[in-house]
């Protein structure tokens, strides 16, 4: 790993600021001064800034329970940020992977792993994103049947031209309904439910591709996920 990297992970520095420091003599490697920001350090060697080791934090992956009332976002515009739910090291090196409503909750996952969250997001991949909704006006199976193939079609939302992806759609009850998207569009499985007649009253995601959320998680609570749940990935 290049040192200027290196320098950022293990401390508040930025990529300029860690390159500064070099220039200024205050890095040492192996009780080596060093000024060169491209040089490769390992996890095993002695790094120091003004005198004081270092030590790489590492990529992070976190599971969060989104609540109601929060923004995905880094600088929330209207609401608070899921951030301010986290307590942990350099939380500003983190970012949600992906987004979910201000008014959706369920499961977000958070990385400052760059390569990991693509793989988690991007649409060539076609992780399908699962979610439960409630609707107010009552939904009969024969309705229901109609509404599986129509998601299995694709809705052309409304200002769209291109319909979404195929969809699954499920009624769990006369108010309660499964849906999963592999699509992250605006809204995208609210503006599905409006278009067909059944706008929806709350919804919650239970599940990125094969990872679910943790049941022992409460509203605003996040654990680190385990091995394989990175490497399901």
């Amino acid at each position: 790993m290049r040192l200027d990297r290196f320098l950022s992970e293990a401390t508040e520095l930025t990529r300029s600021q860690a390159k500064r420091a070099l220039r200024q003599l205050e890095v040492s490697v192996d009780g080596e001064t060093v000024r060169d920001a491209s040089r490769q350090v390992s996890d095993t060697q002695d790094v120091r800034w003004q005198g004081e080791p270092l030590a790489r934090v590492g990529w992070r992956y976190l599971m969060l329970h989104k609540p109601v009332g929060v923004e995905c976002s880094l600088r929330p515009a209207h609401y608070p940020s899921v951030m301010s739910l986290i307590e942990i090291e350099q939380i500003e090196r983190l970012h949600p992977v992906g987004r979910l409503d201000v008014d959706t909750s369920g499961l977000l996952l958070i990385s400052d792993d760059g390569q990991w969250t693509h793989r988690v997001t991007s649409p060539n991949r076609a992780c399908v994103k699962r979610y439960r909704g409630e609707i107010a006006e009552a939904m009969s199976e024969s309705v229901a049947a109609r509404v599986v193939q129509q998601f299995e079609k694709g809705i052309t939302l409304q200002g769209e031209e291109k319909p979404t992806r195929p969809a699954t759609f499920e009624r769990v009850g006369p108010h309660e309904v499964l849906i999963g998207v592999t699509e992250g569009r605006y809204h995208q499985v609210r503006r599905m439910m409006t278009a067909v007649g059944y706008p929806l009253t709350s919804l919650h995601r239970e599940a990125i591709g094969p990872l679910s959320l943790d049941p022992m998680l409460e509203p605003g609570e996040c654990r680190h996920l385990r091995p394989e749940e990175i490497a399901a990935f």
